[in-house]
């Protein structure tokens, strides 16, 4: 089986509004404003018939994206099998740019073609539902008798900057809907970031756990501020998200050493060999990967070799994923050993999705898909729709 055609959809998907029950619109960061997203799907087609899809995010322009796919990493990979996907990996290499981040969506593809191919989902090409993963899962347990499949995956609930009544109204919505874990946006001005929180934890009387991510928006003595003020006010966060600027390690150990709240390097994780950087330096309590910059799944699985094996505990970050990648996600922390945190999603904030059958999020959990490859089927008319031309 080889690879005939490597092609990339962009499309635009509305996001819903907050107005609405788990509307997250518009999604505000230290660095921007959504209403909607733009998204680029991967189709990879062989020469047996079998095609695969992959899903990311825009990067520069949706032209840019899909010039770069098709036109750039296409040729590297077509006439070759997607089987051999750490080969196709390791041999997509462009001079003066990491490619990965683009490769990333074309493996993904590659892993739903042999998925199809061999008949099995690609949470059991990696390891399948006993992997350690989601806290209490251990090797040595079996399913109940009279029961198959992965477990649902717990995800943590996303928010952007809201005022703190609004904040407060869609902290006591997540736990209403069963999410244990809410992550919010923060950077703009840290008494507002904590002000958010302290009204979050009352609202819900503690029932949630939060993350708060200020997409590297503090300075060092802002971030002291922040956790320290939560801390005296009894609140105690799952984890503080890349809080300083990307590539400062020691300032990040320092970090650690004045306060009790957990770091967890987000950003600085897609620089290739930064993960081990970051233990060497005692910069990091907890790991947010992303299969993308990792360059794919199997990048993601290298990364997550690193951080088990030196005892950290790690999730996966969100990028507004569509249920392709949304479904890449859930086999990924299904499959591969030392997922202990549930990932971030805002997949029940879409309008609508690009899949034929949308998952489900039930109980703040979502369902793992079970069919062959990564278990979706593209809704063509769907795509049609929110196509960008």
């Amino acid at each position: 089986m080889k690879i005939v055609n490597v092609s990339a959809i962009p499309v635009d998907v509305p996001l819903r509004s907050l107005d609405e029950p788990l509307g997250i619109a518009p999604y505000v960061t230290n660095h921007g404003r959504l209403e909607s997203m733009e998204r680029v799907l991967v189709r990879v087609e062989t020469d047996g018939g079998t095609t695969g899809w992959g899903e990311m995010r825009v990067f520069l322009s949706p032209a840019a994206t899909v010039s770069i796919i098709e036109d750039g990493i296409g040729p590297l990979v077509e006439g070759q099998s997607p089987f051999e996907i750490e080969g196709l990996r390791r041999q997509v290499f462009v001079e003066y740019t990491n490619t990965d981040m683009f490769f990333a969506a074309v493996e993904m593809a590659c892993w739903d073609i042999v998925g199809k191919t061999l008949d099995s989902p690609v949470y059991e090409l990696l390891g399948g539902w006993t992997a350690p993963s989601q806290t209490t899962r251990t090797h040595r347990q079996t399913k109940p008798s009279g029961v198959s499949g992965p477990d649902d995956v717990p995800v943590a609930f996303c928010l952007g900057i809201c005022s703190p009544s609004v904040s407060r109204e869609k902290a006591s919505e997540a736990v209403d809907a069963g999410f244990r874990v809410l992550k919010t946006k923060a950077g703009r001005d840290w008494r507002d970031d904590v002000a958010r929180i302290e009204a979050m934890h009352d609202a819900t009387d503690g029932q949630l756990e939060f993350r708060l991510d200020p997409n590297q928006g503090w300075t060092p003595d802002e971030a002291v501020r922040v956790g320290s003020k939560l801390e005296r006010a009894g609140i105690h966060l799952q984890y503080l998200e890349q809080p300083i600027r990307v590539n400062a390690h020691r300032s990040l150990a320092r970090l650690r050493q004045r306060l009790s709240q957990p770091i967890a390097p987000n950003e600085d994780t897609y620089i290739p060999q930064n993960c081990r950087r970051l233990i060497e330096a005692g910069a990091m309590d907890v790991g947010v990967l992303d299969m993308t910059p990792a360059g794919g799944i199997s990048g993601l699985r290298a990364q997550a070799a690193i951080l088990e094996d030196a005892g950290i505990p790690f999730t996966h970050h969100c990028a507004f994923d569509l249920g392709v990648r949304t479904a890449a996600i859930a086999h990924a922390v299904t499959g591969i050993p030392g997922f202990s945190l549930p990932p971030d999603s805002t997949y029940y904030g879409w309008e609508a999705d690009i899949i034929d059958d949308p998952l489900t999020i039930t109980d703040g959990a979502l369902s793992v898909p079970t069919a062959a490859g990564l278990g979706v089927s593209i809704d063509d008319a769907a795509v049609e729709r929110y196509r960008i031309r």
